[in-house]
């Protein structure tokens, strides 16, 4: 048989060595003064004289001497300072840490809470943030401070411990080192006063360091210790596919619920998982009547579903009836669908009668489990309720119970009015009329007072002898239990279909949401609609305060928000942090909670978009439940993929612009280099033949040589002048001084601005008298003017005409160039006025294609329009249209 490495186990092993996170060495020992600390100095000492850059980020000596003496030769990184209650606390300082970027830093007490202020609650959230820095890290840690331990460690010792941190980061350290020292060389320590001044250790040895708490301490640190080095085997022997006594895992899984109970459980299915080295689940079979429980028993629920992840569970949430059968079968479906070969359930709090009554969880757990073993664990004390969550506490409020008797009381009056008329035993149906009414519409409990009603009102008025409870005719009794049975059938039946039908509203409504967000999200054109349609939805939904960061420029910067909102310096930087480490951060999370918003990383399969911000109208507003959750999450998602596709098409915006430019700065190198060229070679030949041929050359072939050059000098200044005024245009600098401007001067002066180039035609003006003065800044149009009489010009036979003439009306001014030249094809009309666009032309006549662009350009800033038509017979029209009123632009 072919035995393979774990394809699991390479991967995992991979992406580890991926990640390229920091190493972490913890030192454990099982309680204060076994050495720790000192053993953690002595072990930096030696890295660093292995040549490793190693720092002291927090040590807390407790002014023992030997611990102080180990701190010389080590850098020490200043402490971060805190101001509270006018008091000054010094924390690690995490900025600090990776600013300095050492190969090794030393953190002490692992398990430590920080001061109000600091950037994450606990001190092993700081330590796990400078090992995603990449920087290696050394701490301390007491056994006691292990979050699945501390009911073991509060029923041995008598002392609850606050101070927790979850196994899953013990989990993942890469080494971890047991300090240990005999309980009785280390009371002989606390008896010296080293560990303790001397009043605390003699308190010390009487409570907590009796020599039997410190035994049963040592034995769970080591079972720890030895349970780590048992992973790491068996890891090895998974990887390389040997052979071994590991053929099948168990797993197992957790059933939560709102009951106090449940915190419990999570801790001992921990310690369970750890026994067996097993892999463990945390389920919540969410029902319809989780709408209806109290904000306390959601939060818990939410909270213990947080427990379980940060203890190293995987924490699922599935949906069912109210039915015990429906939940115990969801269970049992998902425990087969994950290889479960073991379930760990709480022992029911409520009366045995009510099990009976409502059906057990844990019954319907054992007659469906099969071969899953079924663990029922008990609480050693009964768990106290507050007021508002006793197991007895009525959900119904009185006011319904009200109305369900007053339905019987109806019932009852009907059958006074037609009970002359009908046998005893129909004058049941009417009394079943109540209970279903009170199911549908009061809800079970009021159903099943009426049934219960409905069956002594019977026997009371319509059963003789009347007026009492004895029954004559003992056939009634069946009676009166069918009756009863049926009033209680429908109930529940009732309740039921209400509570499933109160389900599918609310999966459909939250369907219905996400939905709506899609289809807006995809008829957003841009950016700024998308993150309003995101705003907006979440604002409608949640009944919270939005916002949601992008980043901008190397920092984050708010795109939306809800009205009159905004965010401190210390808000962005809890963004910031989201932003950096794609973690939820804020309010109602472990991370920076002081924040006043909780912050979600808008995340895709790329990476991380943004930052989406979820505020609260209140202070007493409670944190969001776990259906509320996910929700959100799925319309984060929903909103980050939108992002990314504003951003992506965006870019594919700016490539195209920059294609289009290079295209643009190819045809400008294309079509001016030939016509910068020839002017250069013209010059260049005259001015060599003028100093070569001094001598040789008459009067008239100079000044022919001179006055060749200078028409090339002349045309070489007009395509850098059309080449600067083409770019001012763009730019908008172009700034018009508009003044009444004679059109007769207008097409006279650029007729003189031509000078020779105009005797090669002859050029006919038609003005009529009296022409109207036209706003205009008569430089620029002088410029229109001589480009399109040039153009003209260029493009017809020498000796044509080529007519100028002007026409008006009320509000417009008409100029049209005439040509006899060779025209323009039909498709190249809409595009005679485009950047360097030149239709084909004879190799005789030069240009850029940037005169008409210009002139265009010109006579738009004027608010006219210029176009370009073909001539009956051959030539060009080119029609210059102008407002008689001055135009603002």
């Amino acid at each position: 048989m072919e035995h393979r490495p774990d394809p699991d186990e390479l991967l995992k092993n991979i992406q580890a060595e991926e990640k390229k996170f920091g190493r972490l060495k913890i030192f454990l020992g099982y309680a204060a003064g076994v050495g720790k600390t000192y053993a953690m100095l002595e072990a930096a000492h030696q890295r660093k004289a292995q040549g490793v850059d190693v720092v002291v980020g927090y040590i807390e000596t407790h002014k023992r001497p030997e611990t102080e003496a180990l701190l010389e030769g080590l850098e020490i990184l200043p402490r971060q300072r805190l101001e509270y209650q006018n008091v000054t606390l010094t924390e690690l300082d995490v900025d600090a840490v990776i600013k300095r970027k050492p190969q090794l830093v030393l953190v002490d007490e692992f398990a430590h809470t920080n001061a109000p202020g600091s950037r994450h609650p606990k001190r092993f959230q700081d330590v796990q943030e400078i090992l995603a820095a990449g920087i290696d890290v050394y701490t301390t840690l007491n056994i006691q401070h292990l979050e699945s331990l501390n009911d073991v460690v509060a029923q041995v010792t008598g002392v609850t411990v606050r101070e927790t941190i979850p196994d899953l980061v013990i989990d993942e350290a890469s080494e971890i080192e047991v300090i240990d020292l005999p309980p009785d060389e280390l009371q002989a320590r606390l008896k010296e006063g080293k560990v303790y001044v001397p009043e605390q250790a003699a308190r010390a040895i009487q409570k907590f360091f009796r020599k039997g708490n410190l035994t049963a301490l040592r034995e769970m640190s080591l079972r720890r210790a030895a349970e780590r080095v048992d992973d790491q085997m068996r890891a090895y022997m998974q990887t390389r596919a040997i052979q071994g006594i590991w053929a099948a895992a168990e797993r197992l899984l957790v059933c939560i619920s709102p009951s106090p109970l449940s915190e419990r459980l999570v801790r001992t299915t921990r310690r369970l998982a750890d026994e067996l080295k097993a892999e463990w689940i945390a389920l919540y079979v969410e029902t319809p009547q989780f709408a209806s429980l109290s904000q306390n028993k959601r939060d818990r629920v939410a909270n213990i579903l947080q427990l379980a992840e940060d203890l190293g569970a995987r924490a699922y949430t599935l949906s069912s009836d109210s039915s015990v059968d429906s939940v115990a079968q969801t269970i049992i479906e998902f425990a087969h669908k994950n290889n479960i070969t073991k379930i760990a359930v709480g022992k029911p709090l409520r009366p045995r009668w009510q099990e009976l009554w409502r059906g057990s969880l844990v019954d319907k757990l054992l007659h469906k489990s099969g071969d899953i073993d079924v663990y029922v664990v008990t609480s050693a004390h009964k768990p106290s309720f507050p007021a508002d969550e006793s197991p007895l506490r009525l959900h119904s409020s009185i006011k319904r119970y009200i109305w369900s008797v007053l339905l019987v009381a109806l019932a009852t009056v009907a059958g006074f009015l037609i009970g002359w008329q009908i046998e005893p035993t129909n004058l049941v149906m009417i009394y079943l009329l109540p209970v279903v009414i009170a199911a549908v519409y009061l809800g079970r409990g009021p159903a099943i007072l009426a049934s219960i009603l409905g069956v002594l009102a019977f026997d009371f008025l319509f059963v003789t002898p009347y007026l009492t409870f004895v029954v004559a005719d003992t056939q009634y009794i069946i009676t009166f239990i069918g009756l009863f049975l049926v009033g209680m059938v429908i109930s529940q039946l009732a309740a039921r279909a209400n509570e499933q039908a109160k389900a599918a509203r609310q999966r459909e409504a939250e369907t219905g949401e996400l939905y709506d967000l899609s289809r807006d999200l995809a008829s957003a054109t841009n950016l700024k609609s998308i993150l309003s349609v995101l705003k907006r939805h979440l604002e409608q939904t949640f009944s919270r305060t939005i916002a949601v960061l992008l980043p901008e420029g190397g920092r984050l910067i708010l795109h939306e928000a809800s009205s009159n909102m905004s965010l401190s310096d210390e808000e962005l930087a809890v963004a910031d942090w989201v932003y950096r480490h794609a973690d939820p951060a804020g309010r109602h999370t472990n991370t920076l909670s002081a924040a006043q918003l909780r912050y979600l990383p808008l995340k895709t399969p790329k990476g991380v978009v943004g930052v989406l911000g979820v505020g609260t109208p209140d202070v007493e507003t409670t944190d969001l439940t776990p259906a509320q959750r996910r929700l959100m999450e799925a319309f984060a998602n929903q909103g980050a993929q939108a992002i990314e596709r504003a951003l992506l098409e965006e870019q594919n915006r700016q490539i195209a612009l920059l294609q289009s430019a290079e295209k643009l700065q190819n045809a400008l190198l294309n079509s001016i280099s030939h016509d910068l060229r020839t002017p250069l070679v013209a010059i260049t030949g005259a001015l060599s033949a003028l100093d070569e041929n001094q001598i040789g050359l008459d009067d008239s072939a100079r000044s022919a040589l001179i006055e060749n050059a200078r028409g090339e000098a002349d045309r070489l200044n007009r395509l850098v002048g059309d080449l600067l005024n083409m770019t001012r245009i763009e730019s908008g600098a172009i700034k018009l001084h508009l003044e009444p401007g004679d059109v007769q001067d207008l097409i006279g002066t650029a007729i003189e601005h031509l000078g020779a180039r105009a005797n090669k035609n002859q050029i006919m003006v038609d003005v009529p008298a009296k022409f109207p003065l036209v706003p205009m800044d008569f430089t620029l149009m002088v410029q229109v003017l001589v480009n399109l009489l040039e153009n003209a010009i260029k493009y017809s036979p020498m000796g044509s005409v080529v007519e100028v003439t002007a026409s008006s009306d009320n509000s417009k001014a008409r100029l049209k160039i005439m040509d006899r030249g060779i025209g323009i094809p039909p498709d190249d009309l809409s595009r005679v006025f485009d950047k360097f666009y030149r239709v084909q032309r004879p190799e005789s006549v030069s240009g850029t294609g940037l005169g008409l662009s210009i002139s265009k350009g010109i006579i738009e800033a004027h608010g006219g329009q210029i176009r370009a038509m073909n001539r009956e017979g051959d030539g060009t029209i080119l029609e210059i249209e102008l407002p008689l009123e001055t135009y603002v632009s």
